[in-house]
């Protein structure tokens, strides 16, 4: 994932797990936030609610992985294919960046997630 200085999706959850490898990112999990450094991983287990928010003032890269497979088709569907490792995310207007987010929201349940 490239994940946008100050992005990163809302409180959510999922029965699926997901374990993230990043540079510096704030995650919030189970209502305590921890400032995740380059080169640590985060283990979010199932049906735990969390987060996180890009806060580094650049954009980030980030390893998910989701066990079971899967979750890389949402993401497909609700995010963009850009050029290359080191191209910009793509610069949304408000409408486009809310179109996205109810995009997000109305998938959600097909991907085994909840936003809260």
């Amino acid at each position: 994932m490239y994940v946008p200085d100050g992005g990163g999706p809302p409180p959510h959850r999922h029965d699926f797990e997901e374990m993230f490898t990043l540079l510096e990112i704030e995650f919030t999990f189970r209502g305590a936030k921890h400032t995740v450094r380059a080169g640590s991983t985060i283990n979010i287990p199932a049906n735990a609610p969390h987060y996180f928010r890009n806060v580094s003032g650049a954009p980030a890269r980030m390893l998910c992985m989701c066990t079971p497979a899967g979750q890389d088709e949402y993401f497909m569907r609700i995010g963009d294919v850009v050029a290359g490792k080191d191209a910009p995310p793509p610069q949304l207007s408000r409408d486009e960046l809310a179109q996205r987010r109810q995009r997000a929201a109305e998938l959600a349940a097909t991907y085994r997630s909840e936003f809260l």
